[in-house]
This record gives structure tokens, sequence and C-alpha cells, in this order.
């Protein structure tokens, strides 16, 4: 199959699954069918899905991802001992695993095409993603705490793992509360990594954006916890914006 073939090959098969879906018009412009596939599978409730499902997404994510281009943590250069700085996009990066600022639901974004970090990695993981999800909160049987981790399969990620954290979310000023919960979210993952043997950890800007942590203070935080926990861990600090680069740079000089 090419990858328009899997493109149609998908997008049918999210269709098919619920009738009221039947009567949209499939765009003909590949971007536009991308984005038709990508709502369709942020709004797809945890569910199995088909092997043959499963072997064409996996194919096209793989490819998906390959021709954006991946980035080996094995090329970077450190900024201090075990720590790198690496603006791009954290779905493409290869590594040990990568953090993923999620909500206290924890089975990801269900915003249709959504800029926000947690829908970007279960889009390009995979519908697999939240399952596994789904099925932790279950045995879990509560929302996950702020603060805390937890850990998957990356499935069709290039790294390895990914760690789920959730960060505080800032309402009218920073508490002494909110300091602690985000330094724990670092600290739970790190420890979560040194529990599972994860060599390098990509660490996204946590709790910023859409969770209102002012970005030089979290840098900070970020900054401070990782270097007094990580130990034998490599960790990447993992930046999108030109402004966050920029707070790393001059805060890890």
């Amino acid at each position: 199959m090419t990858q328009s073939e899997r493109l149609d090959f998908l997008i049918n098969y999210l269709i098919s699954e619920r009738n009221e879906y039947r009567t949209i018009t499939i765009p003909q412009s590949e971007s536009e069918r991308f984005k038709l596939f990508r709502s369709l599978v942020n709004v797809r409730p945890a569910q199995a899905v088909s092997e043959d499902f499963l072997s064409v997404q996996d194919d096209y994510l793989q490819a998906l991802t390959a021709a954006k281009g991946i980035t080996n943590i094995d090329v970077l250069s450190p900024v201090a001992d075990g720590i790198y700085l690496w603006q791009g996009d954290i779905t493409t990066l290869k590594c040990g695993a990568i953090v993923n600022a999620a909500n206290s639901g924890m089975t990801g974004c269900y915003a249709p095409c959504h800029g926000c970090i947690d829908n970007a990695i279960h889009t390009f993981a995979g519908v697999q993603l939240r399952l596994a999800c789904a099925e932790m909160m279950e045995k879990q049987g509560h929302e996950e705490p702020t603060g805390q981790a937890k850990i998957t399969p990356a499935y069709n990620l290039p790294c390895d793992y990914v760690l789920h954290t959730v960060g505080p979310i800032v309402y009218s000023g920073v508490t002494d509360k909110d300091r602690e919960l985000l330094a724990s979210c670092y600290r739970s993952c790190l420890e979560l990594a040194q529990k599972n043997s994860i060599k390098s950890v990509t660490f996204c800007c946590i709790s910023t954006g859409e969770f209102h942590f002012p970005n030089e203070l979290a840098a900070e935080i970020a900054i401070k916890t990782v270097k007094e926990f990580k130990k034998n861990t490599e960790v990447i600090f993992n930046v999108f914006k030109d402004d966050d680069r920029r707070i790393y740079q001059r805060l890890l000089r």
C-alpha cells in the first residue's frame, strides 16, 4: 500500500465504526484527509480495533514520522553533565522515554487536532496508547493525582516509552503547592525511569501553555529538580518555541 492508500483505509475503517459518521465527505487533498483521520482518532473512545487496522495504522504512522525526520539522542551535544537542550517535535525523538503532559483522565486529548502535546503524542503513537492508558486507569479506579507519573509503551513513536504526568494548573498566581507539585512531576518521572532502567528521558515544558504555569519559573523548577535528582539518567529538555529555548539556554549556562 502507498501512504495515500493506507490513509484511505484508515479513514474508511474509522467512519464505519459509527453510523453518524457515514455522511462524512472525505476530502480530496492529502493534508485535509490527514486532518480528518487525526480528528477521528482524537475523538475515538478507548476500545479494541482489528489487527488489520493496527497493521495499516502502524505502517502509516511510522512512515509519517520517518518522513518528518527522526532525531537520535546520540547526535545531541550536552549543555551540562548528562543534560541536553533540544528544540523540535518531541514525537520525532529517539530516546529512552518522552514525557507527556497529560490531564487527570490520562487517556489523551479528545479535542480534534488540538495543538497540545498530549494530542500529538496520542495521535502519532496510535490508538493502542489510549486503550493502554484507559486499561491502566480502570485498574487504578480514580483520576491521576497531580505530580505523579505512569509509564506505557510508546507504540509507533521512535522512543521506547512514554511517561505520563499531570502538572499543576495555575489559576491566579503560583502557590508554594504549585511549585512543589511541578517539581514532583519531574522527580516522579525520573524515579519511574530509574525503576524501569530507562537511560534517557526527554521532558517537555510541563504545565506551561494550557496549564498557565509561567514559563521561566517552570524552567527554573525543572532544571533545579533534575540537577538534584538525575543520577545516571540522561535528561533532554525539549522545547518547541523560541522563547522557551532562550529561557533554557540562559538558565543552563
